[in-house]
C-alpha cells in the first residue's frame, strides 16, 4: 500500500499545480493572439528561446517544490504511524491554509484526549463495579448449593442443574470483562493438557450423568504452552454446548500427535450455512432459533481466547450426526542461534 502512494505522487503533484501548465498554455495563446492582431512576424528562434527558457525555468521551480512536496509527504507518513504522540512535530507550515489545518488538528486533539479520559474513567468504574459484582454473586450461589446438595430429591436436582448453569453464565461475565480489559492476567508456561482436560471433566461429569451421555477420554502425556485458565475457559465452554446439543449418545475428547485436541458429539449438528458465522458474538443460527436460551457468545468468547492464546478453532458439522470442534495447541519451537 505504501509503495502505491509513492507511485501515485508524482500523478498527484502534478494534477495539484495543473494550474501552472495552463497558465502558461494560456500565456502562449495570448502572444500568438497579439502577434497575430498587429501583424507582427518575430524570428521563430528567438520566440522559441524565449519560450524554452520560460519552460526551464517554469521545471526548475516545480521541481524544486517536487523534492520539498515529497519530503514533507515522508514526514506526514512518519508522524501518520505515530500520531497519538508525534503531532507536535508536524512540520512548519508553508502556506496560511496548511497553518489553519494544523491549528485544526491541535483543536481536534485536545476535544478527543478530554472525551478519551472520560471515557477511560466511566469505562474503568463500570469494570470495577460488574467484577465487584460477580465475586459478589458467587457468595450466595455457594450457599444455594450447598443448602440444595443436603437433601437428594428429584426438585433439588434440577434446581442444582439451573445452578449450575447460573455459575456458568457468571463465569461467562466475568471472562466477557477480563478479555475486554486493557490489562491481561495471562500466564503462559507449559502445561500437562490431561491435568486441564481432567478438570473440565470433572465439573461437567454431573451434567453428563443426568443427561446420560457417555464420555470418551484417554489420558494423554501432552504438554502445551498456554495459560491454563483461559484455556480451561475454553474447554469448559466447548462441552458446555457438547451437552447442550447432544441429546443422547456421547462426546468424545481426543488429542492428535500434532497437538490437536477435538471434541466430538452426537448432537444436533450445525447447519451448513451457520458454520462461517458461529464465532461471531451473539450468533445463534437456527439452533439458537429452536433453543431459546442460546445466547450466542459460547463460541465467540472461545474464539476471541483462542486467538490471544495463539490457538487456532474450528469446527466441522453433519447436521443430524454431530459437531467436532478442534483445537490447534501446537507451537513451533523457539530456538535462539
Amino acid at each position: 500500500m505504501k509503495e502505491k502512494k509513492r507511485g501515485l505522487l508524482p500523478v498527484k503533484f502534478l494534477w495539484q499545480y495543473r494550474s501552472v501548465g495552463l497558465m502558461l498554455a494560456l500565456y502562449g495563446m495570448i502572444f500568438a493572439l497579439f502577434f497575430f492582431l498587429y501583424d507582427v512576424r518575430p524570428e521563430r528562434e528567438a520566440v522559441l528561446y524565449a519560450g524554452g527558457l520560460c519552460g526551464m525555468l517554469t521545471a526548475g521551480v516545480l521541481a524544486g517544490k517536487y523534492i520539498s512536496a515529497a519530503k514533507g509527504h515522508r514526514e506526514r507518513q512518519r508522524i501518520l504511524q505515530n500520531i497519538d504522540i508525534l503531532l507536535e512535530e508536524l512540520p512548519p507550515p508553508g502556506t496560511l491554509a496548511e497553518a489553519d489545518y494544523q491549528e485544526m488538528l491541535a483543536a481536534l486533539k485536545t476535544i478527543y484526549d478530554t472525551n478519551f479520559n472520560a471515557w477511560q474513567n466511566e469505562r474503568k468504574e463500570s469494570m470495577d463495579y460488574y467484577t465487584t459484582w460477580v465475586h459478589q454473586i458467587k457468595t450466595p450461589i455457594s450457599v444455594m448449593r450447598m443448602e440444595l446438595q443436603e437433601e437428594d430429591t428429584e426438585k433439588n436436582r434440577e434446581l442444582l442443574a439451573e445452578l449450575f448453569r447460573i455459575e456458568q453464565y457468571v463465569g461467562m461475565a466475568l471472562s466477557w470483562l477480563r478479555l475486554g480489559s486493557d490489562s491481561t492476567d495471562f500466564v503462559f508456561r507449559e502445561y500437562d493438557l490431561d491435568d486441564i482436560i481432567r478438570q473440565a471433566v470433572r465439573k461437567y461429569a454431573p451434567q453428563f450423568i443426568r443427561n446420560k451421555i457417555r464420555l470418551f477420554y484417554e489420558p494423554v502425556s501432552v504438554r502445551v504452552l498456554t495459560d491454563e485458565k483461559w484455556l480451561l475457559f475454553i474447554i469448559e465452554q466447548l462441552l458446555s454446548n457438547a451437552v447442550k446439543y447432544t441429546r443422547k449418545g456421547s462426546v468424545t475428547i481426543d488429542v492428535t500427535a500434532d497437538k490437536i485436541m477435538r471434541i466430538s458429539d452426537t448432537g444436533i449438528g450445525i447447519a451448513p450455512e451457520d458454520i462461517p458465522r458461529i464465532f461471531e458474538k451473539g450468533f445463534t443460527g437456527y439452533n439458537g432459533r429452536v433453543d431459546k436460551k442460546s445466547t450466542g457468545l459460547g463460541l465467540y468468547l472461545c474464539s476471541r481466547t483462542a486467538e490471544k492464546l495463539s490457538h487456532k478453532i474450528s469446527v466441522e458439522s453433519v447436521p443430524g450426526r454431530g459437531t467436532t470442534v478442534s483445537l490447534d495447541l501446537h507451537r513451533d519451537r523457539l530456538e535462539v542461534e
